[in-house]
């Protein structure tokens, strides 16, 4: 979920090099070297960044479970006092912004999320409890009649929905980011709709 425009740091490199290659071929299936090859280093090299491939895979998923949380947090405070309606709608804009940016994390913490130390594991899951909340108080806002197990519900269909960019095939077979982004946001609105109806 990167925002930044400057130069991706050296251990950006390498993460993002990590969550490909482990999305690819698995976490058993990548070894040191090829993660350093991937961003021109040796894979002892890789050891002055990070102890180790557990290392890498930890902060790759507790970090895009923090980021996401913080992203809501910031979308949730800009559209302060605009209504419910303008804060789902940023929630989903952020949420899709992952989706389609970062889709081997998804894959990532689908396949490898077992593989965390019970500590890192906790930790992501207390960080996406915590975004699942925002957004169901949110939903809760523009659709009052929906319960709250109903709302908490919908919310986890619509991340269903929306992470599922992996299986859209390669980027390039999309029909091009907006237009994908623009019909996840109609979908997202669509089963909170159908929900809250």
């Amino acid at each position: 979920m990167a925002t930044r425009t400057d130069a991706p740091t050296r251990r950006e490199q390498i993460l993002k090099e990590a969550a490909r290659l482990f999305a690819e071929r698995g976490f058993h299936g990548v070894g040191v070297d090829e993660i350093g090859a991937a961003v021109g280093i040796s894979g002892p090299g890789l050891y002055r960044h990070f102890p180790g491939k557990d290392a890498m895979l930890a902060e790759l998923l507790v970090g895009i479970s923090g980021q996401l949380l913080t992203g809501a947090k910031r979308r949730l405070q800009e559209a302060d006092g605009a209504g419910p309606e303008p804060a789902l709608d940023s929630l989903i804009e952020g949420h899709i912004d992952f989706a389609l940016d970062d889709r081997p994390l998804i894959t990532l913490h689908d396949r490898e999320l077992d593989r965390l130390r019970d500590s890192d594991r906790k930790l992501v899951r207390q960080l996406q409890r915590q975004y699942v909340e925002l957004w169901v108080e949110v939903v809760r806002e523009v659709y009052p009649a929906l319960a709250e197990p109903a709302a908490r519900s919908a919310v986890h269909s619509v991340f269903g929905l929306l992470n599922s960019t992996p299986h859209l095939g390669r980027p390039g077979a999309l029909p091009g980011r907006a237009v994908t982004a623009e019909l996840l946001h109609r979908m997202a609105r669509g089963a909170f709709a159908a929900a809250g109806a």
